[in-house]
């Protein structure tokens, strides 16, 4: 089973206001990246850190202090519910397809691409038990033995996600141009 994990903490600082929050050509940001969960195979989301925005939520337990401590507290979630790997995403990525996240799940160490800590799949068993919160996401993937894959240059935009209002801008006009909408 696929359990999955939206990263919703961080200040947004850069952004000046929620990212989870932003409207993605009619949709929030993280409603957006829910139904992507969903339709890769995930049936537990969680997201982790920031509000619940309605769904399913762990609390950062190192509120604003990187991602690693939440995404340990959603792995240790996800195997209580059963799943045996977890999808990692982060909310400032809202316009990823499910095409993006396919080569992830085809290795079973877990990928990620290179130069992109987020979006990884990974299995939950290989977890490292001694990693701390306060790791880069980079270290704990290594330890986590999560093989790095060639970024497909079509994706890239969608990978880097935005974090400023007009890198946001740009993301959602690609996305428009490549969903017809608009």
């Amino acid at each position: 089973m696929i359990g999955a994990l939206i990263l919703t903490g961080g200040a947004a600082s850069r952004m000046g206001r929620d990212k989870a929050e932003l409207d993605v050509c009619g949709r929030r940001a993280v409603d957006r990246l829910l139904q992507l969960c969903f339709v890769s195979g995930a049936t537990a989301v969680f997201t982790i850190g920031g509000k619940g925005y309605g769904y399913l939520h762990i609390d950062d337990p190192v509120p604003l202090g990187g991602p690693v401590g939440g995404i340990i507290a959603g792995a240790g979630t996800l195997r209580r519910r059963g799943c045996k790997t977890a999808l990692v995403l982060a909310v400032d990525a809202p316009t990823l397809q499910s095409q993006d996240l396919k080569p992830l799940f085809d290795l079973a160490e877990g990928a990620a691409y290179e130069g992109y800590p987020f979006p990884f799949v990974a299995p939950l068993g290989g977890l490292p038990a001694d990693a701390p919160a306060d790791w880069a996401v980079g270290r704990l993937l290594d330890a986590w033995g999560v093989t790095r894959l060639p970024a497909p240059v079509h994706a890239i935009q969608r990978l880097r996600g935005a974090n400023t209002p007009e890198e946001f801008e740009a993301l959602v006009e690609a996305f428009r141009g490549l969903e017809g909408t608009g």
